[in-house]
């Protein structure tokens, strides 16, 4: 896979069709059915490092859950390296840092995007202090004013062992995904990742296993794997 996720085609919008497109649908089901007292509203995605496919998978989930008529908005909460305005083709000149500074309101930043049902918040400008943005008072009532809205909130975070931000992101959300590449990912990387969201006691709603070998050098499989004790 590449570690670029506007170099790949959106496989859920492109062919929606296809098995992976499939494989998406199942995580989306699965996570749906992984709390049945209460209804999984705001999903942080990451993973234990770089390049491991966290951006690729959640815009594909997005996307997901956009087709069964879902008001879903993506966030880009790595304000470190983002990317998901050059995935969904929009600006990056505005969005989150602005929204959280108080520069601008959560009309002004909310833009629209080619796929139908998904709207996005990019990241904006690269602030100085990432993480001392997403802890503050203001992203938590951003987050509640946007459940209002939306029905799923999806947010990219940065790399779970690198920073703090995905551990300040995951208090604030319903559930975490752990995306893991199967070719390049080190187990004490995950482990370590795993440790650090738990010392948060972010809710882990399973993990995402990706480049999988299944005898077709073209295809890559995700699969769910339940609840994480």
């Amino acid at each position: 896979m590449s570690n670029s996720t506007n170099k790949r085609p959106i496989i859920t919008h492109q062919n929606p069709k296809s098995p992976i497109s499939e494989s998406y649908r199942a995580l989306r089901t699965n996570i749906q059915f992984s709390s049945i007292d209460e209804e999984l509203r705001v999903i942080m995605v990451t993973s234990a490092g770089p390049g491991e496919g966290k951006s690729t998978t959640l815009i594909n989930l997005a996307v997901a859950y956009a087709q069964t008529d879902k008001r879903v908005l993506v966030i880009d909460g790595d304000l470190r390296k983002p990317t998901m305005h050059h995935t969904l083709r929009v600006s990056n000149r505005w969005g989150l840092t602005n929204l959280l500074t108080n520069e601008l309101t959560i009309r002004e930043v909310l833009q629209d995007t080619f796929i139908p049902n998904l709207q996005i918040i990019t990241s904006g400008p690269i602030p100085p202090n990432p993480s001392e943005i997403l802890a503050s008072k203001k992203m938590t009532s951003t987050i509640e004013e946007l459940k209002q809205r939306f029905d799923v909130i999806l947010i990219d975070a940065p790399p779970a062992i690198a920073v703090t931000d995905s551990q300040i992101i995951s208090s604030r959300s319903d559930g975490v995904i752990l995306v893991v590449n199967s070719d390049r990912t080190k187990r004490e990387a995950v482990l370590k990742a795993k440790q650090n969201l738990d010392n948060v006691r972010a809710r882990i709603l399973g993990v995402v296993l990706n480049n999988v070998d299944r005898k077709n050098k073209d295809a890559y499989y995700y699969y769910y794997y339940g609840e994480s004790q």
